[in-house]
């Protein structure tokens, strides 16, 4: 497994994402996590692509049934 690098994440309601969504978008491209929130509860997170990609790749490993 890599280095991580160290992630930035903010949290934002989902009133403010809607209404700052392009800042959103601008912040993941730029490596920053924003966890959206419902009543103070974290309900949604968007992620840079890489981190999204990497959760993919690591789910298909633990589900790959063939021997490595």
């Amino acid at each position: 497994m890599a280095k991580r690098d160290k992630v930035i994440a903010v949290e934002k309601s989902v009133r403010d994402a809607r209404q700052y969504f392009a800042d959103v978008l601008y912040d993941a491209a730029a490596g920053k996590v924003t966890y959206i929130t419902s009543r103070g509860r974290r309900i949604a997170a968007v992620v840079p692509l890489s981190v999204a990609d990497e959760a993919v790749e690591d789910s298909a490993e633990r589900d790959d049934p063939s021997p490595t």
